[in-house]
């Protein structure tokens, strides 16, 4: 991966984790980017899991609500856990 891939997936890992953050709460530069970046990976593989196509809008748009929802999950799964 490039410096100018990493970084971009890490600004849409940032972005999603924050819009994540609206649906579950919590706060922190971190916890935005540690549950973005989680569910960048977790999103679309839920997708791919339950055989749903999402898109909206371009490419980068989707990339971030399906991070998004990937964050939702993983927040949401590790608040049940602890």
């Amino acid at each position: 991966m490039s410096g100018q891939s990493l970084i971009a997936f890490l600004i849409i890992g940032l972005v999603a984790g924050w819009l994540a953050s609206f649906v579950v709460g919590g706060s922190g530069l971190i916890t935005y980017l540690l549950s973005g970046v989680v569910g960048a990976f977790v999103g679309p593989f839920l997708l791919r899991l339950v055989g749903a196509e999402f898109e909206v809008g371009g490419p980068l748009l989707t990339q971030i609500l399906v991070s998004a929802l990937g964050a939702i999950v993983v927040v949401l799964l590790a608040r049940l856990i602890a």
